[in-house]
C-alpha cells in the first residue's frame, strides 16, 4: 500500500508510465495463452496502457471488446453509463502488478457490438462470464461502477462459486429494498428517457446530454470528468447505435428489478465492498448490499459525488487495492 499511495500522488500519465515494466513480455504471454482470440488494434479513443493487449471476443451472441494485462488472480473491471472501459486506465497498471486484469466495454458501449437487445443485467453478466471463461479463468473478482455494478451483482449472484469478491460503486440495485425511491426521483428523469423521440433529440448533441451527468452528478462540476475524457466518451456514444444501446440499459430496469428480487433471495457469501459518494448515493447502496450479501464492507467516499474514480481517486484506489489484494 505504501507504493500504491505514493504512485497515487502522480498524474494520470505517470500512473500509466509506472506500468511500462509489464510491457511486451506480459502481452506476449497473454497472446500465447489465448490464441483463438486474435489481438485487435486499440481503439483510437481508448488510451494505451502499457502491458495491456486489446482484443475482441465472440461471446453470448455478441462481440465484446476488452483489454487484458498483468498476471495473478483475475479481476474484472466494469464501467458505467456515460463512460467506457477508459475510466479504469489509472487503476489498471496498479492492479496488473499482482492480478490478471480484464477490462471490457459492456455490451453496447465503446468498442463492443451494439445489438438491438440483450441489455438486461443478467444477460450482460453472461457476456462477461463467457469472456472470462474464454480466457481459461475459473474464478474472478468483479468490480462495477454505475450500470457496471448491476452487471457485477448479476454476475456474482448467477455464478457465486466463480466469484471471489465483488465491488459495487455508487448507483443502486433495481428490485432490492426501497429501490423505487431512487428510480422515481424527479432529478433522475433519464431513467425513463428512451425511445425514438429521445434518440432524435440527442442525435448530434451527445456531448450536451452527457454534460448533465458529468456536471450535475458530481460534487463539484469543475472537479469531475476531465475534458479529454469527456471528448472520448461523447465520441464513443455518438457511434452508430451507441445512444440507443445506452438507453436500453435504463429501459431494462423493470426486468432487472424482477430478476434481482429473485436473485436476492439467496444472499451472497463472498466478500463485498460497497463504495458510495457522500454527495451522491450516501449510504443507500451500502444498505442494499447488506440486503443481498452476508459479508459487506461499506465505505462512504467523503466529499465525492457519483464519479468516484475521477472525483476521489486518493480515497477510492487505495480502498480497491486493499480489498482486492
Amino acid at each position: 500500500m505504501t507504493t500504491a499511495s505514493s504512485t497515487l500522488a502522480a498524474t494520470r500519465r505517470q500512473l500509466l508510465a509506472s506500468a511500462a515494466t509489464l510491457g511486451a513480455a506480459t502481452a506476449g504471454l497473454l497472446a500465447a495463452a489465448t490464441p483463438a482470440l486474435a489481438a485487435t488494434p486499440l481503439l483510437a479513443n481508448e488510451g494505451r496502457v502499457p502491458g495491456f493487449t486489446a482484443r475482441n471476443a465472440k461471446v453470448n451472441g455478441t462481440t465484446i471488446h476488452y483489454r487484458v494485462g498483468g498476471k495473478g488472480p483475475a479481476v474484472v473491471l466494469l464501467h458505467g453509463y456515460a463512460e467506457t472501459s477508459h475510466m479504469w486506465n489509472p487503476l489498471m497498471p496498479l492492479l496488473a502488478k499482482t492480478h490478471t486484469v480484464i477490462v471490457p466495454d459492456l455490451r453496447g458501449a465503446g468498442g463492443s457490438a451494439k445489438p438491438e437487445g440483450g441489455y438486461d443485467k443478467k444477460n450482460m453478466a453472461v457476456d462477461i462470464h463467457e469472456l472470462v471463461k474464454s480466457l481459461g479463468i475459473n474464478s474472478a473478482a468483479i468490480v462495477g461502477h454505475d450500470i457496471g455494478l448491476m452487471v457485477a451483482y448479476a454476475y456474482a449472484a448467477q455464478f457465486p462459486t466463480e466469484t471471489s469478491r465483488v465491488v459495487l460503486m455508487d448507483a443502486f440495485l433495481p428490485g432490492i429494498g426501497n429501490w423505487t425511491n431512487v428510480w422515481l426521483l424527479r432529478d433522475l428523469w433519464h431513467f425513463h428517457f428512451h425511445g425514438k423521440t429521445p434518440l432524435a433529440l440527442v442525435k448530434g448533441r451527445e456531448r450536451t446530454y452527457f454534460e448533465h451527468f458529468w456536471n450535475d452528478f458530481a460534487a463539484d462540476a469543475t472537479h469531475s470528468i476531465p475534458e479529454a475524457d469527456r471528448r472520448i466518451y461523447a465520441a464513443a456514444y455518438a457511434q452508430e447505435g451507441g445512444m440507443r444501446a445506452g438507453f436500453e440499459y435504463f429501459k431494462n430496469f423493470e426486468k432487472d428489478a424482477a430478476d434481482f428480487a429473485a436473485l436476492g433471495n439467496t444472499k451472497l457469501t463472498m466478500p463485498m465492498l460497497v463504495l458510495s459518494g457522500e454527495k451522491a448515493g450516501g449510504t443507500f447502496l451500502i444498505d442494499q448490499g447488506r440486503l443481498v450479501a452476508k459479508d459487506v464492507k461499506g465505505v462512504v467516499v467523503k466529499g465525492s459525488g457519483h464519479w468516484l474514480m475521477e472525483e476521489a481517486p486518493e480515497q477510492v484506489i487505495p480502498e480497491l487495492l486493499q480489498f482486492l489484494n
